[in-house]
């Protein structure tokens, strides 16, 4: 019998100078329609909650970074082919300059755990190797990550860029890296603080990784399903993982959610789940498609799928 596992994890910051707004509402909403809507059991045998909720401080539910990996162990091991698996993830996203040079931008993305200021964020290399790399080949995993600078923070080896230049849209990702210069100059009309100071660099960052990566871009193959192969070192094609995420934003994107003083609700999580009630029965490729269409109409974002092979994109979503 088919099993169905499934993480979600929320971090609202509550208290720091990170506090966001709507993460844990991400959660609750994405588990009221895995339960609701496919199948899944809330049940603490196949679904676990990581919220940075008072009660959850101290037990093994409160998402450290620690607490993270071991639940993701948990997530991808002991399963059985023909298990579905589920990730969530909202809360921040950020990035840290990569060493092995084989990031087009110079950087990789990363995800920022309740206690990061402490011990540290969660690099994409290590989410891979916790995530990806011990999975059943047999079974499928569907991440959903609604967080900045998140299009390639699990390293999967393949990425959807549908135009003949290999990119999602380079007008609307020109006019963002634009707008995250302005952005950031816009905060500090009015007067300085250590929070602005904080969101200006992070508007920076990512303007700054986006114009790196237009050196890149001009060399990338795109196969007849839109597919680009990512670079990493790891070689991470090799695996042949049934893997499938779709991130909020592009690598030098900032997230609704994550961004500039967060908001009540994520709305990657927002528009993944509304086109997915609206039109239970999608391909992956139509999933994006209509996420994107629903944040296009207020949001600059440009949701991601990626995978862990040359996938077939209008294969019908299991989840």
């Amino acid at each position: 019998m088919v099993r169905r596992k499934a993480l979600l994890i929320g971090i609202n910051y509550f208290g720091s100078d990170h506090e966001l707004n709507g993460c844990i509402n991400d959660s609750e909403n994405i588990r009221n329609f895995l339960v609701e809507e496919r199948g899944f059991s809330p049940s603490s045998h196949d679904m676990v909650m990581m919220l940075d909720i008072p009660e959850n401080e101290g037990t093994p539910f409160y998402p450290t970074g620690a607490n993270i990996l071991a639940a993701i162990n948990w997530l991808v091991t002991r399963n059985q082919p023909g298990d579905i698996l589920w990730l969530s993830y909202s809360g921040h996203g950020g990035q840290i300059r990569n060493d092995d040079e084989d990031r087009p931008s110079g950087f990789d993305d990363t995800i920022c755990p309740v206690d990061f200021g402490e011990n540290g964020q969660i690099t994409s290399e290590t989410l891979h190797r916790a995530i990806v790399s011990p999975m059943n080949p047999e079974c499928r995993l569907t991440i959903l990550f609604d967080c900045c600078h998140s299009g390639s923070a699990c390293e999967l080896p393949y990425v959807y860029r549908p135009d003949e230049d290999g990119n999602v849209n380079m007008v609307d990702t020109l006019k963002k890296g634009i707008g995250l210069i302005r952005a950031a100059e816009g905060l500090f009309e009015g007067g300085f603080s250590m929070s602005k100071v904080d969101d200006a660099k992070m508007l920076l960052g990512g303007a700054t990784d986006f114009f790196n990566g237009l050196h890149h871009r001009r060399d990338q193959e795109v196969d007849e399903d839109g597919l680009v192969p990512e670079t990493f070192e790891e070689h991470w094609e090799t695996e042949g993982k049934d893997v499938w995420m779709f991130s909020g934003c592009a690598d030098n994107q900032t997230s609704a959610d994550t961004s500039i003083a967060g908001a009540p609700t994520g709305a990657m999580s927002w528009a993944f789940v509304r086109a997915l009630r609206e039109y239970p029965e999608q391909s992956y490729i139509n999933i994006l498609q209509n996420t994107r269409e629903e944040l296009a109409q207020k949001y600059s974002q440009v949701p991601q799928l990626s995978c862990g092979g040359r996938y077939d994109l209008d294969q019908a979503l299991i989840l």
